[in-house]
C-alpha cells in the first residue's frame, strides 16, 4: 500500500485560506455571541467570546414577543420568497427550453437582445416599474413585489446553458413517441434539469429573502413588510440595544444558514454544470 506525499504548496494554501475563512467568520461569530449577552456586556473590550452571563432567553423574548411584530415579518418573507422562486423557475425554464429545444425563426437573435438587458442596472428602471404597479393598482401590495421579481434574465440563461448539454436524442424520441412541446418541456426537460433547478431556486430564495429594496419602494403598510424592513423597525426601536439587535439578525438569517449547510453541494453542483456546458 502506497503512502500519500503531502504536496508542500497545497498543504500552505490549504492552511491560508482556512484563515482566511476564518477572518471573515468573526463578525457571524461576533453576532451570536453578542444575541445570547446582556446589553452591558456587548461592547466589553477584550471582546467575551463565551458570555459569563447569558440572556439568549431575554434577547429571543424582547424580538418574538415585543410589540413589533416580528413573527409577521417573518411569515411576510417566507411567503414572498417562496412565491417568487416558485415563479421564477418556472419562467426562466420555459424560456431556457424555448431558446435551446424549440425551433423558430429569429430565435437566436431574441436571446441575443434577451441578454443585453443584462447591462441596464436595474435600479434605471425603477421609475418606470413604479409606474407600472401604480397603473395596474398593485401599489402596496405583495403582488407589486412577486410581478416585479418573478423573472430573470441571469436564470434564463443559467437554465439555458444547462440545457444545451442534454443531448437532443431525448428530445427526439419523445417526438416519435407523439409527445409536445409542453410534455417534453414537463416530462423530459424537468426532471433532467433537476441539478440547475435546485441551484436556481435556492439562489432565488436567498436574494428574496434578502431583498430590501423592492419593498422599501413598493410596500407601506406595516403589515406586508418582510423581514428586511422588518430589521429597520428593529433599529429604530432598538437603537440603543444591541443584544437584541443581534438577536433578531440571528434570527433573520437561521434560514438562509440553514439552507446552504444542507444544500451547499446542490448548490456547487447546479452552477458549475451549468457554467461549462454549452
Amino acid at each position: 500500500m502506497q503512502s500519500q506525499t503531502i504536496n508542500p504548496l497545497k498543504a500552505v494554501t490549504t492552511l491560508f485560506m482556512g484563515a482566511v475563512s476564518l477572518v471573515f467568520l468573526v463578525p457571524l461569530l461576533w453576532m451570536v455571541s453578542a444575541a445570547m449577552k446582556f446589553e452591558k456586556d456587548v461592547l466589553v473590550f477584550p471582546i467575551q467570546w463565551i458570555p459569563t452571563a447569558w440572556n439568549a432567553a431575554g434577547n429571543f423574548k424582547a424580538v418574538w414577543m415585543a410589540d413589533i411584530p416580528f413573527y409577521l415579518f417573518y411569515l411576510n418573507s417566507l411567503k414572498l420568497a417562496l412565491i417568487v422562486t416558485v415563479i421564477t423557475i418556472l419562467f426562466s425554464s420555459m424560456a431556457a427550453f424555448a431558446f435551446t429545444k424549440l425551433q423558430f425563426k429569429g430565435r437566436d437573435f431574441a436571446f441575443g437582445i434577451l441578454l443585453s438587458f443584462m447591462i441596464i442596472p436595474e435600479q434605471a428602471t425603477l421609475v418606470p416599474r413604479f409606474l407600472f404597479i401604480k397603473w395596474l393598482g398593485l401599489y402596496n401590495t405583495h403582488a407589486a413585489l412577486v410581478v416585479t421579481m418573478m423573472f430573470s434574465i441571469y436564470f434564463t440563461f443559467l437554465m439555458r446553458q444547462f440545457m444545451i448539454g442534454i443531448h437532443p436524442e431525448f428530445i427526439e424520441a419523445a417526438k416519435i413517441d407523439g409527445a409536445g412541446p409542453f410534455r417534453i418541456y414537463w416530462g423530459i426537460m424537468l426532471p433532467l434539469c433537476k441539478p440547475i433547478l435546485a441551484t436556481v431556486g435556492i439562489i432565488k430564495f436567498i436574494w428574496t429573502w434578502n431583498d430590501y429594496q423592492h419593498p422599501l419602494i413598493f410596500l407601506l403598510d406595516k403589515e406586508l413588510f418582510p423581514i428586511t424592513l422588518g430589521m429597520q423597525l428593529f433599529k429604530d426601536d432598538y437603537a440603543d440595544n444591541f443584544a437584541v439587535l443581534m438577536m433578531a439578525s440571528l434570527s433573520a438569517i437561521i434560514p438562509l444558514l440553514l439552507i446552504f449547510i444542507i444544500l451547499q453541494k446542490q448548490v456547487i453542483k447546479g452552477i458549475s454544470l451549468g457554467g461549462v456546458k454549452g
